[in-house]
């Protein structure tokens, strides 16, 4: 079974560079400890605060090992130490949904339209 840790943000609509790289720390993180890192998520058109990160697990259990493992690593106590020092994360939501195995991670398989 399939979970993904939903993480919504509601960030300073300032500090999206400080957000964006406060991300890119966690892509190089994420994986070395065991995430299946689906993306994080910059707002663009509409919300200019809302900002997502989604990190898939074949269990909760594994999520679980996976959060001993972050408290453990000195790059990710570094990244959360810089979001806290820049106050760039306003609020932050998790959730946990069940995946739909027959529609994770689908590809394009038509013709696609070209705008």
């Amino acid at each position: 079974m399939t979970i993904t840790c939903f993480i919504r943000y509601e960030i300073d609509p300032f500090k999206k560079d400080l957000f964006k790289a406060y991300a890119d720390n966690w892509a190089r993180i994420i994986p070395r400890l065991g995430g299946h890192l689906l993306g994080y998520f910059l707002p663009h058109e509409g919300s200019n605060y809302e900002a997502w990160g989604l990190i898939s697990f074949p269990s909760l259990a594994a999520y679980e090992a996976y959060r001993l493992r972050l408290r453990e690593d000195d790059e990710a106590q570094a990244n959360f130490a810089f979001a806290q020092r820049e106050r760039l994360i306003l609020k932050e939501e998790r959730t946990f949904p069940k995946v739909v195995d027959s529609s994770y991670l689908q590809a394009p398989t038509g013709r696609m339209a070209v705008a």
